[in-house]
C-alpha cells in the first residue's frame, strides 16, 4: 500500500510540472479539461487524490501517455508498434509513440489523390518530407515541383500548400511534422568536413 501512495503523491508534482514546462496556466487548462481550476490546484499540490476521471482528460490536455502522469515503470521495448489510420483516402503508419510535438509518418498516398485539383492550404507547423517510392506533386504558392524517389522537401505549412500523387504507381513517404514549427535539423557529414 505504501508503494501506491507514493505513486499517487508524485503524480501532482509531475501534473504541475508538464503543466509548467508547456506554458499553460490553471484557467487554461481548466477550460480545455473541463475540471475547475480549484481542483487542479488542489490536484498538483497533492491535496486531491488523482481518479481515472481527472486524469485521462489531463492526460489528452498535455498529449502524453496516461503511464506518464503516473509514472509508470518504463516496460523496457523500445519498439514502435504502429497502428495504421485513414485519413483523406490516405494510409498513415506513425513511426512515433508520443502524441505532440515532432511527430514521424510513413504516408502511402494512393495513385492519382485526389482526384481532383486540390485547394492550397495553410496551418500551423513545419514539414519534412522524404519520397522512398512514386512520384509526388507538392506546390507551394505558385511553384510547382515533381518529386520522385529519394528526393526530400522541407517547407513551412504557413505557406499556401498541397501534395497530390499523379501516377503511375502509389507514393509512399516518410513526413516529419512539427505542429509548432519546429524544424527539422539534418546533417550529412560532420562539421569540418570539406569533402
Amino acid at each position: 500500500m505504501d508503494d501506491l501512495d507514493d505513486v499517487l503523491h508524485a503524480v501532482g508534482p509531475r501534473l504541475r510540472s508538464l503543466r509548467q514546462s508547456r506554458g499553460v496556466t490553471l484557467a487554461q487548462l481548466s477550460t480545455t479539461t473541463g475540471i475547475s481550476v480549484s481542483t487542479l490546484s488542489r490536484l498538483e499540490a497533492g491535496q486531491r487524490r488523482p481518479t481515472l476521471e481527472l486524469l485521462l482528460p489531463l492526460a489528452r490536455a498535455h498529449q502524453v501517455p496516461l503511464d506518464e502522469l503516473v509514472g509508470a515503470p518504463v516496460t523496457g521495448d523500445p519498439r514502435v508498434h504502429p497502428r495504421p489510420f485513414q485519413r483523406h483516402g490516405m494510409t498513415f503508419i506513425p513511426l512515433t509513440r508520443r502524441p505532440g510535438g515532432l511527430q514521424a509518418y510513413k504516408m502511402v498516398v494512393p495513385v492519382n489523390w485526389p482526384s481532383h485539383e486540390p485547394e492550397l492550404q495553410v496551418h500551423e507547423g513545419y514539414e519534412w518530407m522524404y519520397l522512398l517510392s512514386g512520384r509526388l506533386r507538392l506546390r507551394l504558392n505558385d511553384r510547382d515541383v515533381l518529386l520522385t524517389a529519394g528526393e526530400v522537401a522541407e517547407f513551412d505549412t504557413r505557406i499556401p500548400h498541397f501534395f497530390a500523387n499523379p501516377g503511375p504507381g502509389v507514393a509512399e513517404m516518410l513526413s516529419l511534422f512539427g505542429p509548432q514549427g519546429e524544424r527539422v535539423h539534418v546533417r550529412a557529414r560532420p562539421r569540418g568536413d570539406a569533402h
